[in-house]
């Protein structure tokens, strides 16, 4: 059984290494004081919520992040689930589909009426996850981009 909880301040430098992990991930440049910044502040401005998983002796082996939104359609609360991410070597033992579904009770506790995220079209190992866990996916709207920096 794995183990999920909120991360805690003392997490910061482990966490840091995860959210490392996960940038490299998207081909990201590693730069671990960037990503121990950016954790620090979203922990600091509390703007995230932020689950870790741990092995038995406390070790983090995975981290979810999700950001509150609203829907103005739907006026109600929409989270978007923004990061998710398993060290390769914690993978297929149940660690997603945990901090997946810890996210999920996360959001019903908080009244949230939507979970949303977004994925990479070749990440096809996230998404059989994310379609056991009964997400489905978007097939009427568009999704865009636009970098403004």
């Amino acid at each position: 059984m794995v183990n999920v909880r909120s991360a805690v301040l003392n997490d910061l430098e482990p966490l840091s290494a995860l959210l490392d992990g996960y940038r490299q991930f998207y081909k990201q440049p590693s730069d671990i004081q960037a990503a121990h910044d950016f954790l620090d502040q979203r922990m600091g401005l509390g703007d995230s919520f932020i689950l870790v998983s741990e092995s038995k002796d406390g070790t983090l082996t995975g981290f979810v992040q999700l950001y509150p939104g609203v829907s103005t359609v739907g006026l109600n609360a929409r989270w978007t689930l923004n990061d998710l991410f398993v060290l390769p070597e914690c993978r297929d033992k149940g660690t997603g589909r945990a901090l997946m579904e810890a996210a999920t009770q996360l959001a019903h506790d908080h009244g949230v009426a939507r979970l949303i995220l977004m994925t990479q079209v070749e990440n096809e190992r996230a998404q059989h996850l994310y379609e056991s866990l009964g997400w489905q996916r978007n097939t009427a709207f568009y999704g865009y981009l636009l970098d403004v920096k």
